[in-house]
């Protein structure tokens, strides 16, 4: 996208965020998201330093909502940030990956998973399958997951890119899951029992009040924008949900 902030951020987010949108547009049928006019472009100041955050949202007959969020703060700090919410009729899980880092000193945060909202914890079975006979890649430094991070499936990828070949395996690994999601998707058959598709909303409520504590999340923005406005784009913006 042109003039987008993802030209002057890590080559690894730049290239991540083109990739999203590839996989989107071809495997998709996308139309535009209504998002709150004051949250689709956001400059405030963290520390001194000025802090800027984009925001791409679609939506397509499957997903509620699409979302792709890129953030920037002028010491140098890059991040990507990207969920994808399927609507209450499809029994899907939910993508998300996260990127953090620096140009100068690289991707300190590498994350991707497509995590299960059954009550088992467990992914559809095609999913499961199909996961299973990818190519696990090899990184030299995996991370531990956050204490609230038993939303993940046993696919998640949670590492630091040592190398710019470990980068390229990140960007495959997620352009894999990517693919492997819109497919599936596309040619799922909505639920009709209304027990089903509350079993669903429960899942993804999970999800969202999970994801909301993350802490270092909530910091930043309380820093930059304080509290209240905090809350409110943490529920409405980045981990929004449709109530039970």
């Amino acid at each position: 996208m042109e003039g987008s902030l993802r030209s002057r951020q890590h080559p690894l987010i730049c290239r991540l965020a083109d990739t999203i949108e590839d996989v989107w547009r071809q495997n998709l049928d996308l139309s535009p998201y209504s998002v709150p006019e004051d949250l689709g472009y956001i400059e405030g100041s963290l520390e001194g330093e000025r802090l800027t955050i984009e925001n791409h949202c679609y939506q397509t007959p499957q997903f509620r909502k699409l979302h792709l969020e890129l953030a920037q703060v002028s010491n140098g700090l890059d991040i990507l940030h990207c969920v994808m919410f399927p609507k209450p009729e499809y029994a899907l899980p939910i993508f998300g990956t996260d990127l953090v880092g620096t140009l100068r000193g690289g991707i300190s945060a590498a994350i991707a998973d497509l995590s299960p909202i059954r009550i088992d914890r467990t992914l559809p079975d095609r999913y499961q399958q199909e996961l299973a006979a990818l190519t696990k890649p090899q990184f030299s430094q995996p991370r531990d997951l956050p204490e609230w991070g038993n939303i993940f499936s046993d696919f998640c990828l949670f590492v630091r890119p040592a190398s710019d070949q470990e980068e390229e395996q990140f960007l495959d690994r997620v352009r894999a899951f990517l693919t492997l999601h819109c497919q599936i998707a596309s040619s799922a058959t909505p639920l009709t029992a209304p027990l089903d598709i509350h079993d669903v909303l429960v899942g993804q409520q999970n999800y969202c009040t999970k994801q909301q504590q993350n802490d270092k999340t909530r910091r930043v923005l309380e820093k930059a924008f304080g509290s209240e406005w905090a809350d409110r784009y943490m529920n409405t913006m980045l981990f929004d949900y449709v109530a039970v």
